[in-house]
């Protein structure tokens, strides 16, 4: 049986009735084909779709007024009429609306439910993501569709001079319900052909690439014009369009086309933002800036003149949609020469709940360790009871691994936005930089994730801009003309470390100290290491840029990627060899929700200090003691001159213990300037739930939260940077005396 045509559907639609459920299912169905399969013109896709729409109502039951419902999808086939071709159809809607009424008799029967075509439809991401063949709704890659050729050569309305309004409304019969889900499927889809497109511009011969590409924009089409979005499915119909040509090997993906794509793909993000903003708000759908021009370098894309590159186009309002790093990702594609897939089976959970489900676990281990640290339990009377109770606690810490697990997300997501950061700095510098990315199916905290972004952007444009040297200086220096920025992220010591490595022309510690003398930042270098120098880059507005540009040079990146890291509990340590390259490497937790620590106790209080900034515990003796001046009382340890901070001065804790000799020295710091803090004694390793110290509170120097231990007391959480940088500030660890004769 060969595919119904508008003028078949019309002629259906007058001969039946409300209770012929199954014809009019079919009729649906049919109707969504044309849609979605390209068989009618582009203008014409969103009102086939909302006459589908409707007549999913009727068959469900759910349509308020039957016989409104039948007029509605005449009224909707005759407009889909008008605009193919304005052609002269033998039913107007006015018949069919007529005879609708005339037939109507009756409620309409359960059949397949309406959702379920808006479901297929939604789907259809996931199925190219699952790498499984395209239902109906989907345009197979491989397979030609004979009747979209038409639609192709026509060219589209909005060429024609008056550009419509500017602002438009979500359309009334769109289903608000659906949207979310479109809005979050079809970022994904447009992230994932970022990054094929992205691979596609290293390899122009890669076909797999482009068929991914072509599929997202293909899926965003068909599922914004079902939901009515002409906008959004224009746009993608023009980007589709581009794709297809490649595909079909009519044009190269020369550079101008690659530009065009990307540009593209940003465009879809924007337009795809402000739906989430007008779903949110009043909802307005402003145009971002650029649109028009945009679509027109899409459709007249000449390969004989546009190869090289397009000319730039007006500036557009472009938000970033972020990737999915607040819900469990469908699946993950690879970003360099492979393209994995996930045949897990997902189901998206809002974050809001997933966080109060992990604070409840953590309220659950609280609890379990409070009971656990009775001290009935351990006059040795309770033998079963206390066999119990640790069964309970294992399953408790299972329990809270398990659901600390379904926080964390993969690096993936980032790394693929930073592929696109060194590709368009490169481009923007005039360099030819390749970028390799490893280990970005490590996890780490969702949280974490995002606050990472923003310093590995810094860091990344930096390297690209700063680092790797112009292609002709590489070669006067016998280095390849292309230059590499490698991201490299793994696990190490229940910590990720994610390190950004250059081969360009590495830190020059000369430079560095000449501008930080200028800054007024240091007097000279004397004493100073290298590590130290080359920590001065992150100090407020230092910048070695001999010129300002619009990539970098105004010092206010590399401070900002300090300070986030920092906020998140990570360091970050620079090695770098002049004319070799510079290696950042960053060092994180797994989470914020759980800190590892050894519980100290201080007088009667205790403090937690976090297991990444400990090297080591000892009682020292008398002879590796001794009071520098000008420093301090300082302790000597194979070899290292190090400061001794007493924290029960910096805290003011009474009870303490006063002489080093009596007490433990815990050597904390970054490995290479490091510090000894005195405490009285060690309570033990443990793993606690990290809360924070609430509003009333506010922010105290030197701590990052809190945690209620087992026995139902309050551990500070020490944040060792802040302490330590306090306590230098304050000078505790000279007694008061020997300060005051000073």
């Amino acid at each position: 049986m060969s595919p119904l045509n508008l003028d078949d559907a019309a002629t259906l639609l007058m001969q039946l009735e409300a209770t012929d459920t199954a014809d009019l299912a079919v009729l649906r169905d049919a109707l969504t084909d044309l849609a979605f399969e390209n068989r009618v013109p582009l203008r014409a896709q969103p009102h086939v779709a909302r006459a589908a729409r409707v007549l999913g109502t009727i068959v469900t039951g759910s349509a308020a007024d039957v016989q409104a419902a039948f007029t509605d999808v005449g009224q909707a086939l005759e407009e889909a009429m008008k605009c193919c071709d304005s052609r002269t159809t033998a039913v107007g809607s006015d018949a069919v609306a007529q005879a609708m009424a005339d037939h109507v008799s009756g409620a309409a029967g359960i059949a397949v439910a309406s959702g379920a075509m808006a479901t297929s439809a939604m789907a259809t991401s996931a199925d190219i993501e699952a790498a499984e063949p395209a239902p109906v709704a989907v345009m197979a890659a491989s397979a030609p569709t004979p009747a979209a050729a038409p639609a192709e050569a026509s060219p589209p309305a909005y060429r024609a001079s008056p550009r419509p309004l500017e602002v438009e409304r979500l359309p009334d019969d769109a289903d608000r319900d659906l949207l979310p889900d479109f809005i979050t499927e079809s970022g994904e889809c447009v992230t994932n052909s970022e990054a094929a497109l992205l691979q596609l511009e290293a390899n122009p011969s890669d076909e797999e690439a482009v068929n991914t590409v072509f599929r997202a924009f293909h899926t965003v089409k068909g599922t914004s014009a079902f939901l009515g979005l002409t906008r959004i499915a224009a746009f993608a119909h023009e980007a589709e369009s581009l794709l297809s040509r490649v595909r079909d090997k009519e044009i190269a993906y020369a550079p101008g086309c690659a530009d065009l794509s990307l540009r593209s793909a940003d465009m879809l993000k924007a337009l795809l933002t402000v739906v989430e903003q007008a779903l949110a708000g009043d909802g307005r759908m402003p145009i971002p800036d650029g649109y028009f021009e945009l679509l027109d370098a899409l459709a007249n894309y000449d390969p004989a003149r546009d190869a090289a590159g397009v000319t730039p186009i007006a500036s557009r309002a472009v938000v970033d949609l972020h990737p999915s790093a607040d819900a469990a990702p469908v699946a993950v594609a690879a970003t360099q020469t492979t393209t994995s897939q996930s045949g897990d089976a997902t189901i998206r959970v809002r974050t809001d709940r997933l966080d109060r489900l992990i604070d409840m676990v953590g309220e659950l281990v609280i609890a379990q360790s409070m009971i656990a640290g009775d001290d009935g339990f351990h006059s040795g009377q309770q033998h079963e009871l206390l066999r119990k109770v640790t069964h309970a606690g294992k399953i408790v810490r299972e329990l809270q691994d398990l659901s600390m697990s379904m926080r964390m997300v993969p690096l993936r997501p980032t790394f693929q936005k930073l592929a696109r950061v060194v590709r368009d700095t490169a481009t923007k510098a005039g360099k030819t930089v390749q970028f390799v990315t490893e280990g970005d199916d490590v996890e780490i905290d969702r949280t974490m994730v995002d606050r990472l972004g923003d310093p590995l952007v810094h860091m990344v444009r930096n390297a690209v801009d700063h680092g790797v040297e112009p292609p002709q200086e590489r070669t006067a220096n016998g280095k390849p003309s292309l230059g590499v920025v490698r991201l490299h992220a793994y696990h190490a010591s229940g910590n990720v470390v994610v390190e950004l490595i250059d081969d360009g022309r590495g830190l020059h510690r000369d430079k560095i100290v000449k501008k930080a003398i200028e800054k007024g930042l240091i007097e000279t270098d004397k004493g100073m290491s290298d590590s130290e120098v080359f920590n001065l880059v992150f100090a407020p507005g230092f910048s070695t840029a001999e010129k300002v540009t619009d990539i970098s040079g105004r010092g206010v990146g590399m401070d900002v990627v300090r300070r986030n890291l920092e906020a998140i509990r990570g360091r970050i340590d620079i090695t770098s060899t002049p004319g070799s390259g510079t290696t950042f490497a960053i060092r994180l937790p797994l989470t914020l929700a759980v800190t590892d620590g050894m519980l100290v106790r201080v007088g009667e209080e205790r403090f937690i200090i976090p297991l990444t900034h400990i090297h080591m515990s000892f009682r020292p003796e008398p002879s590796m003691l001794s009071t520098v001046v000008g420093k301090g009382e300082m302790v000597l340890l194979r070899g290292e001159l190090m400061p001794v901070v007493r924290l029960h001065r910096l805290f003011h804790v009474a009870g303490a213990v006063e002489s080093p000799l009596d007490g433990l020295l815990m050597i904390v710091g970054d490995g290479r300037k490091r510090t000894a803090l005195l405490v009285d004694d060690l309570l033990g390793q443990q793993q606690v739930v990290a809360k924070t110290l609430g509003d009333g509170l506010g922010k105290v120097e030197g701590v990052s939260g809190g945690a209620i231990l087992g026995d139902g007391r309050v551990g500070l959480i020490l944040d060792v940077n802040e302490t330590l940088a306090l306590a230098q500030s304050q000078d505790v660890g000279t007694p008061r005396r020997e300060r005051e004769a000073a």
